[in-house]
């Protein structure tokens, strides 16, 4: 088999079989294929798109490239997954109430990087809590406790982050089959047995445009069930920020607020929505109402809470942050944001918030960029909110008062005003199984 007659079929956009795109994978882990080939047929890809079955084979040889995590022997272990988003603490609170309604979830996340936020940073506010759990660790804990989460390690589906090193100089990141491939691939390594996706479209989403994002969830869905996981998707508003909430310590801070059953409301409708979907895919539940109101039960009645520290505690962490917030650390400088013209707030766009945030520090604008764990912003008025001219729309928060006022600008031309209430949009806009 050679690599040339792979590439020149995909260049004249027939279908590559299973055993070709093995022999591609295998040697560009090997290095008997050289990146200037992998680098062609990924652009080949990227004009001549690819069929479910050569996506499902390319999803399939990049989770065996490296380690894989088997949970066969446990009772469905599920996994949740979010495209990305600004405000976006779900993990946070959804991960403990699982684990209070007896569903096993083995998390793998990610740091942060450009406009949105990362679940590990977030984390890794919390005094000695461990985001790097060694492989036997971290499947005994999913056995023990019912939850476990820890970073993404190189050696699992390698081949994947090689492709995407060269996605990203080669401008192929924003093919589907590649996008889809790539997420299902560590899902699958993981070994997660039930998958439910937040696939997120708006302005602060990956995708912006609806038909894209659903095209995407569809996509995944259909990797997950080829594959034999249980696999559903929801495609959900980010067109403001969810929650009050931007940056990782204040973002903590909401989350244990959704817990104590405190939280905001577009929080918690998304973390009931997407634990309903795992309560189903699991099993644990058969019909979505039944679902839905055991999971507000829990949140009520502070199961959910009590999981999470004990969550935090057994990762090494401190559970009284839930109790004493100054243990998440304390921003050293602030600056308000008010309204510069009165009316409803028509628009809050989630990205030039999650923009403002990273100018604060929250987040990254390149791989290896340290992040301000206390920089964040807080919101007093979001979109159909009315507010008087000269009212008070937001509070910055970082650790170098350099950074305040370029944020605040950035920050400030992400409202726009009406006279008008805008009409509230829907938070789940679609679901796709």
């Amino acid at each position: 088999m050679r690599m040339t007659d792979i590439l020149e079929k995909k260049k004249n956009g027939l279908p590559l079989t299973e055993a070709e795109i093995k022999h591609w994978i295998d040697g560009c882990m090997s290095g008997e294929i050289p990146d200037y080939q992998t680098a062609a047929l990924l652009m080949a890809v990227y004009f001549r798109g690819m069929n479910s079955e050569e996506t499902v084979a390319l999803t399939a040889a990049l989770a065996q490239s490296g380690e894989r995590l088997d949970f066969s022997g446990l009772d469905f272990v599920a996994d949740k997954h979010s495209t990305g988003g600004v405000g976006d603490k779900t993990t946070l609170v959804l991960l403990p109430l699982l684990g209070a309604a007896g569903v096993r979830v083995a998390k793998m996340s990610g740091r942060g990087l450009g406009h949105t936020g990362g679940t590990i940073d977030k984390l890794s506010c919390i005094p000695g809590f461990r985001t790097d759990l060694p492989r036997d660790v971290f499947a005994r804990q999913v056995e023990e406790l019912g939850i476990a989460l820890t970073g993404q390690t190189p050696e699992l589906a390698p081949a994947d982050g090689k492709l995407y090193a060269l996605r990203d100089v080669t401008a192929t990141v924003d093919s589907l089959p590649l996008i889809a491939s790539s997420v299902m691939s560590k899902k699958i390594a993981a070994g997660a047995q039930s998958i439910v996706l937040d696939v997120k479209t708006g302005s602060g989403a990956f995708f912006a445009g609806r038909e894209k994002a659903r095209e995407l969830a569809r996509l995944m869905v259909m990797i997950g069930n080829g594959l034999g996981r249980r696999t559903v998707a929801l495609l959900t508003s980010m067109e403001q920020p969810l929650g009050y909430a931007v940056g990782n310590h204040i973002e903590v801070l909401e989350a244990i607020a959704a817990l104590k059953g405190e939280g905001p409301h577009d929080l918690q409708e998304l973390c009931l929505a997407l634990g309903t979907e795992i309560l189903l895919a699991t099993g644990k539940e058969t019909d979505p109402a039944t679902a839905r109101e055991r999971l507000a039960t829990l949140l009520a009645g502070g199961e959910a809470l009590a999981m999470f520290r004990r969550f935090v505690a057994a990762q090494g962490g401190d559970p009284e942050v839930t109790d004493r917030p100054e243990l998440l650390g304390v921003p050293a400088a602030t600056r308000a944001v008010f309204a510069a013209e009165g009316g409803y707030i028509s628009r809050l766009d989630a990205r030039r918030v999650g923009e403002a945030a990273v100018m604060l520090g929250a987040g990254r604008e390149k791989k290896g960029d340290a992040v301000d764990l206390t920089a964040g912003i807080k919101f007093h008025k979001k979109t159909g909110d009315f507010a008087e001219a000269g009212e008070q729309l937001a509070d910055l928060f970082c650790s170098d008062p350099h950074r305040l006022k370029q944020a605040a600008a950035h920050l400030q031309s992400a409202f726009a005003f009406s006279r008008e209430k805008p009409p509230a949009g829907p938070l789940i806009l679609g679901r796709i199984a």
